[in-house]
Formats: C-alpha cells, structure tokens, sequence
C-alpha cells in the first residue's frame, strides 16, 4: 500500500540504455586481474598440506580458495563477455576475423577452471583474457 502511494506521488520513470556499461568505459583489465585471482587460487589449493589429514583449517582454506577461484571466473567471464557482446563492433571482426573464436575459447577455459582445479588451464585462461585485452586495446586507438 505504501509503494502505491509512493508511486502517486513520485512517480518512477522508466530509464534504458543501450549497453550494460555507459559508453567509453570498456576495459579488459578487471577480467585479467579476476583471471588472475584464479591463478592464484589454483596456486594455493595446490599448495595445500594433506599430510595431517583433514582439519577445520584446512577445510576452511579449501573452501575460501575454491569460492573466491569460482567467484572469480566468472567475473572475468561475465566482464569479457559484455566487452564482446557490447563493445566489440563489426569493424573490429574484420580486422580481428577469429575474435569471436578466442572469446568463445576464453569463456570455455573460464568455464573449467571454475570446476576445476588444474594451473595450466587457469594460466592459459589469463593468457587468452590477455590476448582479447590486446585486441580491444588496439581497437581503442
């Protein structure tokens, strides 16, 4: 009842744009710094030290690592993602022809390292968020 008389009396307008970001403030960097949030993860449930065997604290450091290497792909998923969808225009596809395939493959690896705990596959991550970074850098000037 309240938010009908609000509404009467300040009324609420609606408001759209045509992206997900206000225009001019694209920027890979975020996506490569999440990545890199993984890689260091990875690093860490790697270095873990099961030789005690199970404990609260390691449980606890297993569980934080895994949760912010999760959070994290899909931060640097979602932040690409919008750079592609969003930003990338078709000028750039015909100076870039395979841009949509390094960015599917970036979301792929993204994809896996968020399930998965392997150092390769999360630097290689990194590398291919580097690599579009490039690309839309390049774009950019």
């Amino acid at each position: 009842m309240l938010a009908k008389f609000l509404d009467k009396i300040l009324p609420i307008t609606e408001v759209t744009c045509h992206c997900d970001i206000p225009c001019g403030i694209y920027d890979p960097r975020d996506a490569i710094q999440a990545a890199q949030t993984v890689v260091r993860m990875t690093e860490l449930l790697e270095e873990l030290d099961y030789s005690n065997g199970p404990s609260a604290s390691l449980g606890n450091s297993m569980a934080r690592f895994v949760a912010a290497k999760e959070e994290h792909a899909k931060k640097a998923k979602d932040d690409i993602l919008v750079i592609w969808t969003d930003y990338f225009k078709p000028e750039h596809l015909e100076k870039y022809p395979d841009l949509h395939e390094k960015v599917w493959n970036a979301c792929k690896l993204g994809s896996f390292v968020k399930v998965n705990v392997d150092l390769d596959k999360a630097k290689e991550f990194k590398a291919a968020l580097e690599e579009i970074g490039e690309i839309f850098w390049e774009t950019k000037k």
